[in-house]
């Protein structure tokens, strides 16, 4: 077996079998590819079943020399979820990675924008243009409901529920939930449709997608970025701003307010509970009024 084969057959694996998205198994397959590239470059006779540990090792110590440690840990760990697919699927007996360290990283901490500077932002839209009142929904919505960018460009009409009070979502690894959406930020989306995207062309394959572009297709990732960067840098706000910053606002403020941490995850589609962990250490503040409140010997 080559690699291409086998790299082949592990881009469908990560696909039909984890469900992954196209951007993860992207992310998997370059890991990968990074490792097949020093092999030819460097003339090693090695096939995906052949490979020994001492071969990984020294493509990892000459990684180590040019990329970050972050980045250094994530190739690590997608080469290893490669091995991991042979000795599943019986093409090996052991992972030659087994014995390979992944660096140990800190754990960056969110950047957040607080009460304030989200309703300076939003102050900043110019709503007596169309895109305005769709730039203002969509902002509320990233606020109001913690998506991901790629959530809140593929959201489709058929997937918003306000009789119940819920918008369906699709998220990573085609994981669907349901998540809560309050009066207001309904309110705004229905000015939206109602008022301005009724009278829009839309484009065929964008009839079911909640936020177009002017073209009236479904916007994309990259245009909301600049939106965002756009509004904040009206506002006068110098912070390194990004749609992911409102989802971390979201939890934040949540939590800060006293949300449950299981409902916060739930919310935000996040697998493991320790993913939203990471919310309790933005602000500290808020444990030590948690302690003063709910500890019995500070009564």
């Amino acid at each position: 077996m080559n690699w291409q084969t086998l790299v082949r057959d592990y881009t469908n694996y990560l696909r039909l079998e984890r469900g992954l998205s196209e951007n993860s198994i992207e992310a998997y397959v370059h890991d990968v590819q990074k490792l097949v590239t020093f092999i030819n470059h460097n003339e090693i006779v090695a096939t995906p079943i052949t490979i020994e540990k001492e071969t990984i090792f020294y493509f990892i110590y000459e990684v180590s020399k040019i990329v970050s440690t972050k980045t250094q840990a994530r190739i690590t760990s997608g080469i290893r979820s490669f091995f991991d697919y042979l000795v599943f699927e019986k093409y090996r007996d052991t992972n030659p990675t087994n014995l390979l360290e992944t660096p140990k990283i800190g754990r960056k901490l969110p950047d957040t924008l607080s009460e304030k500077e989200i309703d300076s932002i939003i102050a900043q839209i110019d709503l007596s243009q169309p895109q305005g009142e769709r730039n203002r929904a969509m902002l509320e919505t990233l606020y109001g409901c913690g998506l991901r960018v790629s959530e809140l460009v593929n959201l489709k009409i058929s997937d918003l529920f306000f009789d119940e009070g819920f918008i369906r979502i699709l998220g990573k690894g085609n994981k669907q939930r349901f998540v809560p959406i309050h009066m207001q930020n309904q309110h705004f989306i229905q000015i939206y449709i109602q008022q301005i995207r009724v009278h829009q062309n839309i484009q065929k394959k964008s009839e079911d997608i909640v936020f177009l572009n002017r073209r009236g297709n479904k916007l994309t990732r990259n245009m909301v970025f600049l939106i965002i960067q756009d509004l904040t840098k009206k506002a006068g706000i110098d912070k390194a701003i990004s749609p992911h910053t409102f989802r971390h606002s979201f939890a934040t403020h949540l939590l800060e307010n006293g949300a449950d941490l299981i409902a916060i995850q739930q919310m935000l589609g996040h697998e493991s509970i320790t993913t939203t962990e990471i919310y309790m250490h933005v602000d500290r503040k808020f444990l030590g009024e948690a302690l003063r409140k709910f500890h019995p010997r500070a009564k």
